[in-house]
Formats: structure tokens, sequence, C-alpha cells
């Protein structure tokens, strides 16, 4: 065992205070990795606060996780020292049910292991990227291609896989008449990749104050969900809307902008239950699915589509003592777009 600072959340007011963790020592088939820069994700917060369930606390999240192999296992034969590699959402699944034999271990039957607040292989719980170091099966770690700096590339682990996967789902190109539900750190995501994939990307915000953002980023319409003409006039405009945000929004309205055979994709978690109304989805055969990061192949595929298309989140890059004002700054959504903590501050 070894031991590494980091930072740690021991009760629901979610405060991180900054404490020491232990981490494994390397076993046959693992790598152990110098993280240089971890992305805060709202699901942090969410899981800190204990608004999805209380968590094992002390806890340090961190899912976004983006370094530097120092070690690996005398049979690791995918990452070598020296590269640079990337951590998502997941440390381990089973490896034998039908979803993880499909590339699909987020949705592996027998429950991934989550890289915090899960029950490890060895039966301890998983503390995240708010470290100096991790060490992870080969399996689901994967390489940064060398044209993205990893402070850019630590968000992508989860907001860019959390966007990519639905938009290779739902196989949007070129025809696709596409909406984003909020501009954040998921949403600008969203429209960056739909754009890189050549489709028409419309962003659903709130108001027009982050609209010039939005065409910067790729989109080509912007609309503010204030205005209730906005729904009128984009009834039945759509073939594929991501919701990106964390409410609970009128999912009625939401609907009817889908054209016929159109689907909505939740990927914001609210902490209360959602309504579904059903005539929005009958009248027009409409769907309402949801998304889960995506598998550790569709997460390196990602990756090399990002680097191909020069697509990166926008960051601000922060200190780690400065992780609690950041949160306070995410509620607030006073980011633009996505915080990223300089672990060599931890």
């Amino acid at each position: 065992m070894s031991t590494v600072s980091a930072y740690a959340a021991s009760d629901k007011t979610g405060h991180l205070t900054k404490t020491t963790i232990e981490r494994r020592e390397p076993g046959p088939h693992d790598v152990a990795i110098d993280i240089k820069f971890v992305g805060i994700c709202h699901s942090d917060i969410h899981t800190v606060k204990a608004e999805w369930g209380t968590p094992n606390y002390p806890l340090v999240p961190g899912h976004e996780i983006a370094g530097v192999v120092t070690a690996v296992g005398a049979e690791v034969s995918k990452h070598k020292v020296g590269d640079h590699v990337g951590v998502g959402c997941m440390v381990n699944s089973c490896g034998h049910c039908s979803s993880c034999t499909a590339g699909l271990e987020q949705y592996c039957k027998n429950g991934a292991t989550f890289t915090y607040n899960a029950t490890d292989k060895d039966g301890t719980i998983t503390q995240g990227g708010y470290s100096q170091a991790v060490v992870v099966d080969e399996n689901f770690v994967v390489q940064i291609p060398d044209s993205l700096p990893l402070d850019k590339a630590a968000p992508l682990l989860c907001a860019g896989i959390t966007l990519f996967s639905p938009l290779r789902h739902w196989q949007a190109g070129a025809d696709t008449r596409l909406a984003i539900i909020g501009l954040g750190g998921l949403g600008h995501m969203g429209v960056k990749l739909g754009a890189a994939m050549g489709a028409d990307v419309t962003v659903l915000s709130q108001s027009l104050k982050k609209m010039e953002d939005g065409l910067r980023l790729g989109a080509k319409h912007y609309y503010a969900t204030a205005d209730r003409d906005t729904f009128k006039k984009l009834r039945s405009s759509f073939d594929l809307i991501l919701n990106t945000v964390s409410a609970n929004l009128n999912l009625g309205a939401y609907l009817n902008l889908l054209d016929v055979d159109g689907t909505l994709v939740e990927l914001g978690i609210p902490e209360h239950p959602m309504e579904v109304p059903a005539f929005p989805l009958a009248l027009a055969r409409r769907s309402l699915s949801g998304s889960n990061i995506g598998g550790i192949a569709e997460t390196q595929e990602m990756l090399n589509f990002c680097a191909e298309h020069d697509v990166t989140p926008e960051i601000e890059v922060i200190a780690a003592d400065y992780v609690n004002e950041a949160y306070e700054r995410v509620l607030a959504s006073d980011v633009r777009y996505r915080f990223v903590i300089d672990t060599s501050t931890i």
C-alpha cells in the first residue's frame, strides 16, 4: 500500500478537506497512474451531498482522471510507463455478462465498479481522482492521444463520453436535427461533438445570455426556453434531443419539440422523479430514453475522435484548495464550462 494526498468529503455538507488515502500496490494486471488533472463533474457534487443516497464517507470524488503511467503489473500489455492515460467513471466490471462482452461495461448486469463510492474487487471502497495517484485494472485505462493536452482531456472521460455515446447510438450525422438542452459542462460538449459529426445543432437554454458562446462552439441556432413562443415555433422540429440538465423540466413541452419517431435522451439526472405525460409520446411515436456514459472501447473511440477533430472542452484550471468555491460556482452555473483541478497542488 502507498499513501497519497487527496481531498475528501466527510458528511453531506459536501465540504472537501485535505486528507490522505491508501492506494494498493499494482497487481499483475494493474496500472499505477500519477494523476495530473481531474475534472469536476456535477455528479461529484450530487454524490458528496448525499443527493443520490448516502455515500460511504469519507469519500474522495473525481472520475475525470488524466495522468501518466508510473508502473505496470507483470502481465499488463495495453499500457507502459510514461503513457498519457485516462480513467473515467468505471474501474472494473464483471467482464462476462452479455453487456460486458458486448463492450457495454457501463451496463454490466452484475454492477460496474465505479471510480468512487463503490466496492472494489478487494472489498475496499473506491476513492476517486481528487488525489495524487490511482491504481486501476489495465482494461479500464484508456490512452490519451498525444495531441490532446492532459488538462483538456480530463473532462472528456465523463462529459465527453456522456455526450458522445448517445450521439453515436442514435447515429447523429449530417441529416440529424439535434437539440441540446442546457449549455453547461455537458451541454457545451454536446454542441461541439454534434457539430463535429455534421449535425444541425440547436441549443435550448433558459435565456440567451450564453448565445454568443453557443454559436461560437458550433450551434447553428439558439433559443431561450423562458420564452413561451419558443415551444410553439419549434414544435416537431427535432430528430434527437439530449437533455443535459439535472432539473425537473416540463417533459411534455420538450417531447412536443420532437418530430415523428424522434427521441429525447435523459443525461442529467434530477434528484426527484420526473413526470412523463403519455400524449406527447403516443401522438407522434416519440421515445423517451436515457444514456449512461460509454464502454471502454467507445471511450477510446471518443478520445481518438476528439483528437482527430480538435474537439476539447472549455476549461478553467484551478488549484485543489479552491475546490469548495468551485462547487459553489458550479451550482450557480458560474463556470464556462468545466473546472479542472491541477493535482500537483494537492
